[in-house]
């Protein structure tokens, strides 16, 4: 009988502001999988925002897949799935994760892999270049990493008690056009600068001062300052919501979607602030997802 399943893996930010390519923070929109062995490649889609997307053995899934089972020396057998997801594509959502960690889950699940987390981290970041999404989307929660070339290191932080409001503007804005405008390099003062404000930022969420967490994240030099230009959005948010109470307001990884931190509570109504004056953006009230991706239906 064939291995099948349904896997359902959240969406992520990254960065929160100046933890570069190292902090990420999982949270309930995501990407549903319903996996089952076949003798083909076959993927289809459910959901408005994945159309377009390969329906082959090019899906980035598939291809994620294949390799996570070649590393152990297997060769992965194909397997049809129908896929329906919420997270917005190219809005810095970590939808390329949330699809990298759903391709490992099910290398791991239908291949019999016995992958260890380090394993699956290693193998994420060898995708995405840095373990923030990647690591928010395999292991839930708050994470603090670093890549390391060949191997990344990371762990997970205490899940912060905090509404998160995203706005989700009506364009796209590649990762790639979000990291040319950034500088080649920065001068000593503002990497030192930049490193202890992510030092501090990491601090602060460790003993749940959310406080000193929201100061931080709006003191990023390495690079809000470059792409605040390419989000109108970002700057009137950014005071709109410090006016209604928020901790801070940050770029959602390369952006555009705008990630507003706020104490429990205060979230619905910075969403409706968001909501009238943002009037063909997106607005979505979100929780924390502190567990990683879940095996809901599982059969051999």
């Amino acid at each position: 009988m064939s291995k099948s399943g349904l896997l359902k893996v959240p969406a992520s930010t990254a960065n929160l502001g100046p933890g570069f390519d190292s902090i990420g923070l999982a949270f309930d929109l995501y990407l549903t999988v319903n996996v089952t062995q076949s003798d083909r490649w076959k993927f289809s889609h459910r959901s408005a925002l994945l159309s377009g997307l390969p329906e082959d053995e090019r899906h980035l899934i598939a291809v994620v897949a294949k390799k996570t089972a070649a590393l152990r020396g297997v060769e992965m057998a194909p397997f049809e799935a129908v896929l329906e997801s919420d997270i917005p594509l190219a809005r810095g959502l970590g939808s390329s994760a949330a699809a990298i960690a759903a391709g490992i889950e099910i290398a791991d699940k239908l291949a019999n892999l016995q992958l260890t987390d380090a394993e699956k981290l290693n193998i994420g970041d060898q995708f995405e270049g840095h373990p923030d999404n990647i690591g928010a989307s395999l292991f839930g929660g708050m994470v603090c990493g670093v890549s390391l070339g060949e191997t990344a290191e990371l762990l997970k932080l205490p899940s912060p008690d905090i509404d998160l409001i995203a706005l989700v503007p009506p364009y796209e804005l590649k990762t790639e056009d979000a990291r040319n405008v950034l500088p080649a390099a920065f001068d000593r003062k503002d990497a030192v600068l930049g490193s202890a404000v992510s030092n501090m930022l990491v601090a602060a969420f460790m003993q749940h001062d959310y406080e000193t967490a929201g100061r931080m994240m709006e003191r990023d030099v390495f690079h809000e300052p470059y792409r605040k230009t390419l989000i109108k959005e970002f700057m009137p948010a950014r005071e709109l919501a410090r006016n209604h109470g928020a901790y801070a307001t940050v770029i959602s990884g390369a952006g555009p979607t705008v990630l507003t931190v706020a104490p429990r509570g205060k979230g619905q109504g910075i969403a409706e602030q968001y909501r009238a004056t943002f009037n063909d953006c997106n607005v979505l009230l979100l929780n924390v997802d502190s567990t990683g991706p879940k095996w809901i239906q599982s059969g051999e």
